[in-house]
Formats: structure tokens, sequence, C-alpha cells
């Protein structure tokens, strides 16, 4: 299993206010003011440990609307308490919530951005992330810090069951799952289950490679053709390549952020890893989905076959996995090996076939606006170097022998 210590506001509020007068034919005056409030979303589900519902990162001083909770099948919900400490918080909750909630139970946490599950019976406490972890918590609030105002559908587990819970619900935009076996060993994992929310459900999934530098190619976590496989590299620090970090996967992200606490309120800690890269990048694309439903009038979420199997289904405006996941590859970049320190403990990005070491290169927050005009057609990215496409290629025939197309 991997969990090691390794991590524009996207929902964007559309207000039109109209006022007129209408004349009756008595003469009277009617005003009319109407304030129509259209809000677009977008849904992460990030499958890990458990998540702590009391940390500030999470908090949503507003109700999720009510087409959300019950397209998501919403069973109950826990009005967690507010004040105090977490430990004090989780006593007062414990008999309404924590100790009632089962494997069948979809939650709502109430005051927050969080809805959650656990398929899976064998948890101490339901969904909650355990005293002793922590790895949950940290990866969803990698997610937030890309698109602050993500909704996230939080599943506790690391089975095919609990990948399934999150593939299976319509309104789920990107799964991101940031656990596999240590060193890509060529194992089965949960490759079968991410196929069926990306190839049949037209879902994007973001799968951590390694902390090892083992080629990514293998893992089932960040190797199938259908997955946006993810490692490292030292943004803001030197901008190369993290030594232990899987190799020739899609693209790189930030590898070591500040990340919220599992069991306090309001504190933070620096951790790094493959783990936070991966549902970092999953934020980058929920932010770019969240400004194309916005430019395009969407208000929903997911890619069901009610929205046609597309991501963004509004006005003039169609958008697919396929489309994000290529403009995702345009906009990648390579750090220049000028800025390498070597006592950094990272790999200089090298000048000759970089996509071996980083995929088609590393993506951050400045990515964002590139990818969005790309994809609303105000400002064309241009074509990666042949050299680049081909050695890409190359990475996804293997993908695809070894997985399946």
């Amino acid at each position: 299993m991997r969990i090691v210590p390794w991590a524009i506001v996207s929902v964007v509020i559309l207000s039109s206010t109209l006022a007129g007068c209408i004349h009756t034919n008595d003469t009277k005056t009617v005003e009319i003011i109407e304030d129509e409030r259209l809000e677009a979303y977008s849904i992460v589900a990030p499958i890990d440990t458990g998540i702590n519902v009391y940390h500030q990162h999470f908090i949503l001083n507003e109700t999720l609307p009510d087409w959300m909770l019950n397209g998501l099948g919403v069973t109950m919900w826990c009005n967690i308490t507010k004040e105090g400490t977490w430990e004090e918080r989780y006593e007062a909750d414990k008999e309404t919530c924590w100790d009632i909630i089962t494997s069948s139970d979809i939650v709502y946490f109430s005051g927050t951005r969080i809805i959650g599950t656990t398929p899976d019976d064998a948890t101490d406490i339901p969904i909650l992330d355990d005293p002793s972890d922590g790895h949950g918590t940290a990866v969803t609030g990698s997610v937030l810090d890309a698109n602050p105002n993500a909704i996230i559908f939080f599943v506790e587990g690391f089975s095919d069951a609990a990948v399934l819970a999150a593939a299976n619900q319509p309104l789920v935009d990107i799964i991101t799952t940031s656990f596999g076996p240590i060193g890509s060993i060529p194992v089965p994992g949960i490759e079968d289950s991410t196929r069926v929310a990306v190839v049949e459900n037209k879902k994007i999934h973001t799968g951590a490679a390694d902390n090892t530098p083992s080629p990514a190619v293998q893992d089932p976590t960040a190797g199938p053709p259908w997955s946006i496989g993810v490692s490292g590299y030292a943004e803001e620090d030197d901008d190369q390549k993290e030594t232990m970090s899987g190799s020739y996967p899609d693209i790189a992200a930030d590898w070591t952020q500040m990340l919220p606490n599992h069991d306090d309120i309001d504190g933070y800690h620096q951790t790094s890893g493959t783990s936070f890269a991966t549902p970092r990048t999953a934020g980058i694309l929920s932010m770019i989905l969240t400004m194309l439903r916005q430019d395009s009038g969407d208000i929903g979420t997911g890619a069901s076959e009610e929205r046609g199997g597309l991501l963004v289904n509004g006005t003039n405006l169609s958008i697919s996995n396929d489309d994000i996941r290529d403009a995702l590859n345009l906009s990648a970049w390579y750090p220049s090996a000028s800025t390498w320190d070597p006592t950094s403990g990272t790999l200089p990005i090298s000048p000759v076939a970089p996509c071996t070491q980083v995929g088609w290169g590393v993506v951050n927050l400045s990515n964002i606006q590139p990818i969005h005009d790309h994809l609303a057609g105000i400002d064309s990215m241009p074509q990666r170097p042949a050299d680049v496409v081909a050695c890409m290629e190359a990475n996804q025939a293997m993908r695809e022998a070894y997985w399946g197309s």
C-alpha cells in the first residue's frame, strides 16, 4: 500500500438582476425584481484513509443544493459540532453521527463541502480520519488548495469497492487515488474499477505513481492508459524532478505542500510525495471544469448519459474527458536544468528525452488559464515538439499493450 509521508475560485457565481416596470390594464404599476443565482460546481472524489471533517480547510458556510445531495444519494446528515477542540467535537458527535454510520450510508456533513461514505465495514470510525493516520485529510486538502471551492465526495477505503463507490456516482467529475503497491511491482490493483470510472462512465482519474524512480507504466494506479499518472517535481524549489518519484508518467506536479492536520481544527504540516502531487492535479482539472461550466451556463456535474457523456455540456461548448486530457498534455512544460540545485536531492531535467522523467512535463496552477482558454476557443496552445509526441506515443503504446486499450 502506497501510504508513506511523501500531498481563481472554482465555484463561480453568475448573478443577473433585472429590474423593470410592467403596466397593467388598470394602469397600476408592478415593480418586478428578478434575482437569479447560478453556480457552477465540480465534484472531486478522493479515495483514501478518511477525512477530518472538523478542520477549517473544509468548512463551507452555506448548504449544498438539493439536486446535488439527492443526486449523490445522501442518506444521512451529520450536523457536526462547530465549537471546542477536535476531541470535544468528536465526543459531542459520537452518538448522533459517528457511532451510527453504516457502510450503506452516504453522509452529508452540513456546514462543510464534504459528502462521505465508507463502503467497507472494516474501519474503526467510518469516514473520519483515524487518530493514527491523516493521509486522506492531507490528500483532500491538496485538492482544495488547487480549487478552493471544489465539492468533495470522499470515499474511505483502498479497494475496488471504494473506487466503484465514486465511479458509479453520476455527479462525480474526477476520482483521485494515492495508493498502490510499493515499488510499482506489476500486480493487479484498482485498474478494473478505474476503467469503469473513465472508459465506461467518462470521468477523469488521477493516479499516483510510486515514491521510487520505478517506471509508472506497469503501476496499477498510474499506469493504465485511461488514467492520468502523476509523479512529482520540486515546485518553487529548483523545479526539477524529485528523485524518489515515479518515472515516465503522464505528468509531474507539486511534490511538497502545506496540508491540513487530521486531529485538530486549524493546524497544518508540510508533507511530500506523489500522494499529494496527484490530488493537486485533480484540483487543477476541477478548477478548469468549473471555469468552463461557468462560461457555458452548465450548472450540472459529471459525465452521465443524460449529459451525453460530456464533462462540460453547456451552451455552445461541449468538453469530454479526452478533450481535457489532450489540453493537459499540451499545457505541460519542461523546466530548464539550469535551475538544478545539486544539494536538493532532485534530479535535473534532462535535455534529452525529459519525457522519460516527467512525461509530458510539469503542471501547476499556471497551467489553468492556458488550458481553459484553449478549450474555450479563446487562445489555442501550440502543438508539442515531434520528439515529445513520439516519446509519449511510445509510452501510451506500452500502457495499452500491458493493460489493454
